[in-house]
């Protein structure tokens, strides 16, 4: 209220000052007088008409990609993007699946938060399945859009996780009040509560279009008993001693949820090599070689198979590997806000798309996976690096996720990006294996995308077919969310 008590005095002083000055132009008998003052005049009015550029004001009804908009830091929306991350990893019963839908919502959420903010970028309501409109800006009214971003993280977050534990909901209360506290001391308190007011109801439009989908509180249901798995030569079952306590697949449905892209929902079922057990089959050849591989492993694939491993009971899963390599990108290139919300929901998206195709492919082949193979046909005393995962082989969910994921941040940032994956620093040794969890340096998001896939070959739960399919049909996948129309074309 001073500060504005402040302006309204300075207006006044102003046109005090207008008032003497077409006195003095009334009452001089000189043109040079008159000229002077004329100008002052017009200087006066310019500045009067200048914004307040201390206070990170953005107008609904110009949202302007400007000097001042792309001035706004990416910090709040790298504290989102970790605290999504955190809230992952510390909520009991995660899965790849889920968590990849909870990361397609929140980033696409973090674009819709701020994009009235930016001229060259529009919402992508009326473009994606369902999602027919959403809540618009008052025409003419101020925004704060750190504060909308702020609140729209928060509102979904809790709500996609509101089964996690009552601290890590307050852990996100608190990240919330200490944003809005920070951005009260250079904004109106009247703006704020409009601007997080807008947050919450995209937050919440973009939540209640999520019951939709088909992975709704997909954490109640991770396995499905009444599932008939198809038996056969080549066909995969069930571990008894998987990385799950049950022997049942996981989300074996899940194929058929909505994708965020809907080209992304038609893509063509690859091809993947018939069974076939003879020895100079090529079937029988990747096998082998997963085989051997096994006996084979360098220290550094062994540490290269552990970074990329993921678990979900330990970490943030493999959708959030590739949430953080957004982190990673946000935290060091620096970008403004604006473009760190488009980031987050392009990898987001990509990444819950590359799941839903995934487990589509997967319960349409149900092909085994390479433990089952050699075991009764190679050598019946080969061990597993890893346990195997409760879903089928063909193709790999790290494989494509990971090729989304680069191909989007690839289109962000540029085919030279390097980066260091700093994901697992600070878990355990892991004593079993004799590995130490050391951050990975890359050159560039495909670099990582193609380490990851060849993880999954050294962990002996894929072979390269799996792998390469995956990172083929992950580059469609990233490529469909690029060609969303993000943009503004002029005419």
């Amino acid at each position: 209220m001073i500060f504005f008590n402040l302006i309204k005095k300075a207006k006044v002083f102003e046109k005090r000052l207008l008032n003497t000055f077409f006195e003095k132009i009334l009452l001089s008998n000189s043109v040079f007088t008159s000229i002077i003052v004329l100008l002052l005049f017009f200087l006066l009015i310019n500045r009067s008409e200048a914004s307040f550029s201390g206070i990170r004001y953005f107008n609904s009804n110009t949202p302007k990609y400007n000097a001042k908009s792309e001035a706004v830091p990416s910090e709040v929306a790298l504290k989102w993007g970790e605290m999504s991350l955190k809230t992952m990893k510390d909520t009991p019963g995660g899965s790849p699946t889920y968590g990849s839908r909870s990361l397609g919502y929140l980033g696409l959420t973090m674009y819709e938060c701020v994009v009235a903010g930016i001229t060259k970028k529009k919402s992508l309501a009326g473009t994606l399945k369902g999602l027919n409109e959403l809540p618009k800006p008052v025409k003419g009214q101020v925004y704060n859009w750190v504060l909308s971003l702020n609140a729209g993280q928060a509102f979904l977050l809790k709500k996609l996780y509101q089964q996690s534990d009552p601290q890590n909901i307050s852990r996100i209360d608190s990240l919330e009040e200490a944003i809005y506290q920070n951005e009260l001391k250079t904004t109106d308190e009247k703006v704020a509560v409009h601007s997080k007011l807008f947050g919450q109801s995209i937050a919440e439009a973009i939540f209640e279009w999520s019951k939709t989908d088909g992975g709704f509180e997909g954490y109640k249901r991770n396995f499905d008993s009444t599932y008939k798995m198809p038996v056969g030569k080549g066909l995969w079952k069930a571990p008894t001693r998987g990385q799950s306590a049950v022997a049942m697949p996981l989300h074996p449905h899940w194929g058929k949820n909505r994708t965020f892209a809907p080209s992304n929902s038609v893509l063509p079922i690859p091809e993947m090599i018939k069974y076939d057990f003879k020895p100079d089959s090529k079937y029988y050849a990747y096998m082998y070689e997963v085989y051997t591989k096994r006996k084979t492993l360098t220290q550094e694939e062994k540490e290269i198979a552990n970074w990329w491993g993921d678990d979900p009971s330990q970490t943030f899963s493999p959708p959030g590997h590739s949430y953080n390599l957004a982190n990673l990108a946000v935290k060091t290139a620096k970008p403004d806000l604006f473009k760190a919300a488009e980031t987050y929901a392009k990898v987001g998206m990509a990444v819950a798309d590359a799941f839903i195709n995934c487990w589509k492919i997967k319960f349409i082949y149900n092909a085994e996976r390479p433990f089952s193979f050699i075991y009764y046909n190679i050598d019946r005393n080969w061990s597993l690096y890893w346990p195997e995962p409760p879903f089928p082989a063909y193709y790999s969910g790290h494989a494509v996720q990971s090729a989304a994921t680069a191909t989007v941040l690839t289109a962000l940032y540029g085919t030279s990006f390097k980066f260091i994956d700093d994901s697992h620093v600070g878990r355990p040794r892991d004593e079993e294996r004799l590995v130490e969890y050391k951050a990975r340096s890359f050159n560039s998001f495909w670099e990582a995308a193609q380490e990851s896939a060849m993880s999954r070959l050294y962990g002996g739960i894929h072979t390269r077919q799996d792998n390469e399919v995956g990172l083929i049909e992950g580059k469609k996948i990233g490529s469909n969310i690029n060609s969303l129309p993000w943009n503004i074309i002029k005419k």
